[in-house]
């Protein structure tokens, strides 16, 4: 019941990872991460810079975590599990636990090291030099007219195989009282596309101590670390050029891989492009983490856990001069610069009272919790550098942007220059508006055009839970939890949502009528609501002007602007609520050899929160709204697992996982249009569709039946006006980006100091539109002299006939991927050695993926464009970063 999907294949990517299937909109449906007790915002910690070349892609918020500090991963589904987080559990609980150092006594060093070994594991069958000047001739094309002498394979060109370095460090100590443990972790992690890479340095202490005849404990675990991202142009905005894969995809192949070349035209080149451009991310976090645990007396116990996490992003992404193909942007350069600052502290205080009377237990916990969570930083753009090196565009436009802002008093939103403004203008929202204010500024003119946009607002979370756990016989368990969650997201009258939930559990193996066999028989039943604000954003329940955006022109000049409208007006905002029942059964045979569980659940989410069109004449285009729609997630899950060979010397088990999910919404009454698609003559085109009567993320498009005698697309007529079109005749294809059937196979053996793991993964039942053959692969493409895949040139297809939206590029996405792999080998050592324990491993990623989807990889997301609503994409693939294929050799050893 838990997909976890890596968006794509770049270091450092964005993670999707659904529980029990999708049970909101707006909200990315990714559960909560709470690490060491404190619960995570969840949010994007890193910035982005989109140069008008799709920019930088979103990044995973727990990258700062390295991986060999956790120690283990807990999953909680049901809303029973995830009531005592509250409002934040609605989509599960992922409870992330690191490791401590209460196993080490006298202190133990530990070191590991890896090298990761990757490469593309998958390409486009693109055409050669010679099938290229083939194809152009037989659409109609003079072959003569586009070759410019190079054979230049543009796939192989920006891709490349790697090899990335880890190391960790690790010191141990259980003192007696207590426990510690540090660690320090180094990553360099070589993207398989070129001027890609992810580098992360972290640091952790984890310390325990007990006090006062062990009645009071005390906890803090501090982590700090340090992500730099590399990257290049690879975001889903992109226009009809597409990013740097769309430009490898589409360049001719007969361009040299000369930096400087230019054909006059208007694509990007892939050598030009790699030259002339240069992201950089860098990321600094800190998460602090202290509690105190005091036993009153041997039944009742306080404990009050403090939090903060702070994360400081700062993203840089500048285009030389030099570049071509790219409007505006030649013989003037362009660059953004920004930041993002997010701060959350956390108060939470809790009272437990645990009494056992004879075979029963009663445990009680009271509590409450207050959580605010602050972002700020700025957005900026250049134009019109006075240097074509890449290091120095960054750091002038570093400067003169912090400069600017370091010269102005008081509190402001935006300011600005250009080539039309001989001072600084800036625009301030408080104590007054005031729209484009002259502020003296003395600066070396390192840019002709500069803008800048400050943000800084604060969210609040308080809470008041109790639980209460009854344990009668040790076989019949009751839980009862009541959470009162407020939100400064919602208006004074709505800010509190009240969430109860309980769950009862039976161990008939308990029972004297159970044969001993049957080790393990449990049954369990849970239902509750919870409730959700995810998505929402800052002050969506007020109406609120901002200064409306700014930009710098082409010529260097920047446009004054007014207010505009950014929130309306709606006081009854409210939580979106989610009501979940769920049935189980856990089983044992012969000393739990044979383990299993099968699990029922039904999800309904009401009052959903939604981007919609306002009524006329409303200026906001879109606006928030507590819609009258259910999304309903309804499934079956089911866990096998079974010890073959239990043997001292040798061990052999597998375990198997399959769960069923039905999605669909219910009750709304208009509908959305959502899934961009992005290519030329694409704009504003959309694949999917919001609206009543099928899943989420369901395709929207036209029937494509073929090619006529002609060679032009044929659509199928819907709407019974004898003419097929591909926008009249767009409907609901019976496919949605959601999967129904998710799989996992583990197979686990150990033989003397040999192990072996190896996890299959397999999604059925979703489909995926394939964006990039839409843009880049069609007769359109060739005519126009860009690169294809062979497939087109037999497709029947007539040159430059139109490619739109429709079932021509929807494709099924099942797939079956051997996930990984690994053997290892425990060396003997004797006890007198310094050595106390030394592993060798080699480690096997993405070993094979099978499937009948046609692009690079179905497992695929890429964050095309939200439309306005604020809905965003799934299953769309254009041009995603190649998922990649990698072997770890790896050494661990302990002293």
């Amino acid at each position: 019941g838990v997909n976890i999907q890596q968006a794509s294949g770049e270091p450092g990517a964005g993670i999707r990872l659904n529980i029990r299937g999708s049970n909101s909109v707006r909200a990315n449906n990714n559960p909560l991460f709470v690490v060491d007790g404190i619960p995570l915002a969840g949010e994007n910690t890193a910035p982005g810079a989109d140069t008008g070349d799709g920019g930088t892609s979103p990044r995973n918020p727990l990258n700062f975590i390295n991986p060999s500090d956790i120690e283990s991963i807990s999953i909680l589904k049901d809303a029973s599990a995830t009531a005592i987080y509250g409002s934040r559990g609605a989509n599960g609980v992922v409870i992330i636990t690191t490791k401590s150092g209460k196993a080490a006594t006298g202190g133990v060093w530990e070191i590991s090291t890896s090298m990761a070994f990757a490469s593309p594991a998958n390409d486009y069958d693109l055409l050669n030099r010679d099938e290229f000047l083939a194809g152009v001739t037989q659409f109609g094309g003079n072959a003569a007219d586009v070759d410019f002498g190079g054979n230049t394979d543009w796939q192989s060109f920006v891709t490349r195989s790697t090899a990335s370095p880890i190391v960790n460090l690790a010191y141990s100590n259980n003192y007696g009282k207590g426990n510690v443990r540090t660690t320090l972790g180094y990553q360099k992690q070589f993207g398989v596309l070129e001027n890609t890479s992810l580098e992360r340095i972290t640091g952790r202490v984890n310390w325990s101590h007990r006090w006062f005849d062990d009645r009071l404990t005390t906890n803090i675990q501090a982590s700090v670390s340090r992500v730099n991202d590399e990257t290049v142009g690879l975001g889903g905005t992109a226009g009809f050029r597409g990013n740097i894969l769309g430009a490898a995809y589409s360049a001719n192949p007969t361009w040299p891989t000369t930096p400087t070349f230019d054909d006059g035209g208007t694509l990007i080149k892939p050598a030009n492009y790699l030259a002339n451009t240069q992201f950089n991310t860098r990321t600094d976090r800190l998460l602090l983490n202290g509690s105190a645990d005091y036993k009153f007396t041997d039944d009742l116990s306080a404990k009050v856990n403090l939090g903060y996490d702070k994360s400081e992003g700062r993203a840089l992404g500048v285009l030389s001069s030099q570049i071509v193909g790219l409007t505006g942007i030649p013989g003037n350069g362009l660059g953004q610069y920004n930041t993002l600052n997010r701060e959350s502290k956390l108060l939470e205080a809790t009272v437990n009272w645990n009494k056992d009377f004879n075979d029963d237990n009663l445990d009680v916990l009271v509590g409450y919790s207050f959580q605010d969570f602050r972002t700020s930083g700025f957005n900026s753009s250049a134009r019109g550098f006075g240097t074509t090196d890449l290091n120095k565009m960054q750091r002038d436009l570093r400067n003169v942007v912090d400069d600017a802002g370091g010269s102005i008093d008081g509190s402001f939103q935006q300011y600005f220059y250009g080539t039309n403004h001989t001072q600084l203008q800036v625009n301030r929202l408080f104590p007054a508006v005031v729209a484009g204010e002259q502020v003296p500024f003395q600066f070396a003119k390192l840019v002709q055009g500069m803008t800048a946009d400050y943000f800084d607002n604060t969210d609040e979370l308080q809470s008041y839970f109790a639980r209460v756990n009854y344990s009668l016989n040790n076989k019949y368990l009751f839980t009862a939890t009541v959470r009162a969650d407020g939100s400064s997201r919602f208006g004074p009258d709505n800010q509190y949502g009240y969430f109860p939930s309980g769950a009862f559990a039976w161990k008939i193996n308990e029972e004297d009528f159970v044969g001993d066999n049957l080790s393990t028989l449990k049954l369990r039943l849970s239902a509750g609501i919870t409730g959700n604000q995810d998505g929402l954003g800052y002050g969506n329940f007020v109406a609120r002007q901002r200064f409306a955006g700014l930009g710098v022109n082409n010529d260097n000049t920047v446009n004054q602007n007014g207010l505009a409208i950014v929130a309306t007006d709606v006081p009854d905002l409210k939580w979106e609520e989610t009501l979940d029942f769920n049935v189980g059964i856990d089983f044992g045979l012969n000393l739990d050899r044979f383990t299993g569980s099968v699990d029922v659940y039904r999800r309904e989410t009401t009052d959903v929160l939604l981007r919609t069109p306002p009524a006329a004449p409303a200026v906001d285009p879109f606006q928030f709204g507590n819609q009258d729609a259910k999304i309903i997630n309804q499934g079956l899950e089911v866990t096998l697992g079974y010890d073959f060979v239990q043997k001292d010397n040798a061990t052999f088990g597998a375990n198997f996982n399959i769960a069923f999910n039905d999605n669909e919404i219910q009750d709304f009454t208009s509908a959305i249009n959502t899934g961009a698609v992005n290519g030329q003559g694409l704009s504003g085109a959309f694949a999917q569709r919001f609206e009543a009567g099928v899943p989420l993320f369901s395709y929207y498009m036209a029937i494509f039946e073929g090619f006529d005698s002609d060679g032009f697309p044929v659509y199928r007529d819907v709407d019974g006006n004898g003419v097929g079109d591909p926008i009249a005749d767009q409907t609901f294809v019976g496919e949605s980006a959601l999967p129904e059937i998710t799989t996992g196979l583990s197979l686990n053996a150990t033989v003397n100091d040999w192990d072996f793991s190896a996890y299959f993964s397999g999604q059925f039942g979703f489909s995926v539109y394939n964006n990039t053959a839409n843009a880049f692969f069609t007769s359109g493409s060739i005519t126009n002299a860009r690169n294809v895949t062979r497939d087109v040139l037999t497709s029947g297809e007539a040159p430059g006939a139109s490619a739109d939206v429709s079932t021509r590029f929807l494709e099924k996405g099942d797939f079956v991927r051997m996930q990984n792999a690994t053997i290892g080998y425990n060396v003997p050592l004797s006890g007198e050695n310094t050595i106390k324990s030394l592993r060798l491993s080699v480690t096997g990623q993405n070993l094979f993926l099978i499937t009948d989807y046609s692009g690079i990889d179905p497992e695929v997301t890429v964050e095309t464009g939200d439309l306005g609503s604020g809905v965003p994409s799934r299953g769309i693939d254009y041009t995603a970063f190649p998922n990649p294929r990698t072997v770890v050799i790896g050494v661990n050893a302990s002293f």
